[in-house]
């Protein structure tokens, strides 16, 4: 004699055609790692701009130049961490690895990009369309996880293999205090 507990009745497999969750997970998988990819290269890029001067950047002097114009104190040191920033964050998203600290720190340095950039118009090319875009789509990874096609799931720490949202909202409301910290440095 079994238990009704014993004899419990599983769901009866189903195919792809028929958007089984095995079917369903995997897209979603393929689908941040896609978005991964594409966001975390190219910010990754766009700190190489900064650091390097790779790409028709800047590099540091330049760039340098800039974020001194744009009313930030020490401008080369300010260059040197958003090309940081940007190109570790975005490396880190690409490769699915400490996603919500890679995401909150993409999402800290648009927060300030967008500042810098205005908000004079939302459409290309003054507009933040893009800034906005990137912004969003880092928060967005932040939030849900990088998915399982990530190296987050290889490292032997449970809280960034099974990522919660909780983490995620932390991680994102620390990129925004840092983002708003370094705001009110600027001139």
């Amino acid at each position: 004699m079994t238990s009704a507990s014993a004899t419990q009745t599983k769901a009866p497999a189903t195919t792809p055609a028929t958007g089984s969750p095995l079917t369903s997970l995997a897209a979603h998988d393929a689908g941040l790692l896609l978005l991964r990819l594409v966001l975390g290269l190219t910010m990754a890029a766009h700190g190489s701009q900064k650091l390097f001067g790779w790409f028709g950047g800047g590099g540091i002097s330049g760039t340098g130049q800039f974020f001194t114009a744009s009313g930030y104190p020490a401008g080369e040191t300010f260059a040197v961490v958003a090309g940081l920033t940007e190109t570790l964050g975005g490396l880190g998203l690409a490769a699915g690895l400490l996603t919500p600290l890679a995401g909150a720190a993409v999402v800290g340095t648009m927060i300030n990009a967008i500042a810098v950039h205005g908000a004079g118009s939302f459409f290309a090319p003054a507009g933040i369309e893009y800034e906005l875009l990137l912004t969003v789509g880092a928060a967005a990874l932040t939030l849900s996880g990088p998915g399982r096609l990530a190296a987050d799931r290889f490292l032997p720490v449970p809280v960034l293999r099974d990522h919660r949202l909780a983490l995620g909202a932390q991680a994102l409301a620390l990129g925004v205090v840092l983002a708003a910290l370094t705001l009110l440095i600027r001139n």
